[in-house]
Order: structure tokens, then C-alpha cells, then sequence
């Protein structure tokens, strides 16, 4: 049995039991995947998958125990060589965080700049994509830490941190009626075209739920993954934004008024992410702490302690 059978496996279930792309991402032929995979099936003596002709359709019952285990042998591998490499390449290594555009662009920058001053020789990747994106990066292994808003806690892969709550604010141009009201109300918004997140990004759902118990549907008629973006056509004219108030700079967007909606909507937590049997590095440590400075390493040894399985 080797480790590259066991990788091979894992990735021809990520790739949803398409082989060719199992294959393209482990940079290797289709026939060598398929072939390692029966190997391993014939060394265990059960059948992983079912296969139609040479294509696979199904995980059976003990192939999903063993993919299981294998995901876990596969972090356990990743975890000796990243405690050697404390020890080995003293000051140095790799911080991978995937997150969303709301948090690199808005959150992360002073951490960061913090963290490479204290860190200079690691090297940092920032991934970006949808919640469900980035925490699907830290349970296979490509990233070491998820932050992000939503669906996080639907991942049961991972530990959640709570780092921070924040809120909304509506932004319009300087000569929008809304500046005129003297309370803002949820009534007032719908009464014009709202531009907003995207369904799976950015405490879009808190958004809904409070338009839907006061019986309202608001007028969406543009969403994005990236504040930026929503500021850009609400200057242009297409509606109102509802944004997270991390993304207003009355230094930058000038053309823009912004208006406090923290009253209308329920606050939205940041969590980081992490996989629940990862070995945390001393700078992911650091980092984490200058993220959330109540997240110190004792009690983040002690959840991860507490939930490791």
C-alpha cells in the first residue's frame, strides 16, 4: 500500500469519480490512476467503487469507510512533514488562507502586513472563492485556513473559530432620496432596485431573513461576489447597495454616501476554519491571534484537543 494509491482515491472522489480530472489535477495519465486504484482494491480485497465498463459510479459501503481513513492517513503524512519542517527550515515555510473577496480585501490587509513583518520568510497564498469553495480547500488539504461568514459551519471536517460580528450599511449616490429619511426602514430600501452579494457569499442570508419576516421582497436586480463591484454600479446608477460596513471607505469611494443598517439586519460572525486533525504550525498561531486576538494558542490547542477525532 503507498500513499499515492491513497491520494489517487481521494482525488477520484473529489472529482466526483471523473478519473480524467482526478487525473489532470494529480498531473499524471488516467489508465495510471484507474490502475493504482484496482491495485489497492486488490491488496484490501474489496471493491471501492462500482464501475460501469472502465467508468466509475458509485463509492460502495466499505469503499466509503476506506476513503475515510485515507483522508485521514493522508493528513496525518501532511502533518509529520510540517512538524519537521518547524525544525528543519527554522523560520520558514508556507501559509495558505483561503477566504472570501470581502475579507482579503477588506479584513485581512492590516494582519497581514503585521504577520509578514514578524514572519518575513514565510511565503503567504491567498485562495479566493465562495465559502463553500474555501472551506472544501482546508478538508482536502490545498489550504490551511478558512475564512469566511457563511456555510463555514456546515463543514463537520472543520473547527470553527469565532473571530469578530459585524454588520451592513446601505450605500447610495450623494443625492439619493434615502440620505432624506430620518430612520432607515426596510419598507424605504424596497421601494428601489438593490444591488447585493451573491446567495452564497457575505451574510447574504441574514439579508433575506429579515426582508422575509417583515413580508418584503426586495428588488434585487444585480448581485456579485466582490464589494467592489457592487459599489461600482450602484455609482452608476442601478440601484442601492447593501454591503458590509468593512467595505465603505469614505476616503475611497467618495461618490458614494454610506447609511448604518446594523438596525435591520442580525449580525453575521467571522469564523476561521481549520481541519480538525491539521497540525498548526507556531506562525499559523501567530497569524490566527493577530486575526482574532482573543484566539490564543492555548485555547485553540485546547479546541483542537477537544475535537479531534
Amino acid at each position: 500500500m503507498k500513499l499515492q494509491q491513497l491520494r489517487y482515491l481521494c482525488e477520484a472522489e473529489n472529482q466526483k469519480l471523473n478519473l480524467s480530472k482526478a487525473a489532470q489535477k494529480l498531473h499524471t495519465s488516467q489508465p495510471a490512476v484507474s490502475k493504482q486504484i484496482q491495485l489497492l482494491e486488490d491488496e484490501l480485497g474489496v471493491p471501492i467503487f462500482i464501475r460501469n465498463g472502465k467508468r466509475l459510479i458509485q463509492v460502495t459501503p466499505p469503499g466509503q469507510i476506506i476513503i475515510q481513513i485515507a483522508r485521514k492517513v493522508l493528513q496525518e503524512a501532511e502533518n509529520l512533514k510540517k512538524a519537521a519542517q518547524e525544525y528543519t527550515h527554522e523560520g520558514g515555510g508556507t501559509l495558505t488562507i483561503a477566504t472570501t473577496h470581502t475579507q482579503a480585501r477588506y479584513a485581512l490587509p492590516p494582519v497581514i502586513k503585521r504577520f509578514t513583518a514578524l514572519h518575513p520568510k514565510i511565503r503567504l497564498i491567498l485562495r479566493q472563492g465562495s465559502p463553500v469553495q474555501i472551506s472544501s480547500l482546508v478538508t482536502s488539504g490545498e489550504a490551511d485556513i478558512a475564512i469566511a461568514t457563511e456555510a463555514i459551519e456546515h463543514f463537520q471536517e472543520l473547527i470553527m473559530l469565532p473571530c469578530y460580528q459585524w454588520n451592513r450599511c446601505v450605500v447610495v449616490p450623494p443625492d439619493h432620496p434615502l440620505l432624506n429619511e430620518k430612520v432607515l426602514t426596510l419598507e424605504a430600501i424596497s421601494r428601489y432596485p438593490v444591488i447585493t452579494y451573491d446567495f452564497a457569499f457575505t451574510g447574504r442570508s441574514k439579508i433575506n431573513q429579515a426582508f422575509e419576516k417583515k413580508g418584503l421582497t426586495p428588488n434585487v436586480v444585480l448581485t456579485a461576489i466582490d464589494s467592489d463591484v457592487i459599489k461600482t454600479y450602484v455609482e452608476l446608477g442601478l440601484g442601492i447597495g447593501i454591503l458590509a460596513k468593512m467595505a465603505f471607505d469614505p476616503q475611497r469611494d467618495k461618490q458614494l454616501r454610506a447609511i448604518d443598517a446594523s438596525h435591520l439586519f442580525e449580525p453575521s460572525t467571522t469564523r476561521i476554519g481549520i481541519s480538525r486533525n491539521s497540525y498548526l504550525q507556531r506562525f499559523v498561531f501567530d497569524f490566527i491571534e493577530m486575526f482574532a486576538p482573543h484566539l490564543n494558542r492555548i485555547n485553540i490547542q485546547t479546541k483542537l484537543k477537544n475535537h479531534t477525532v
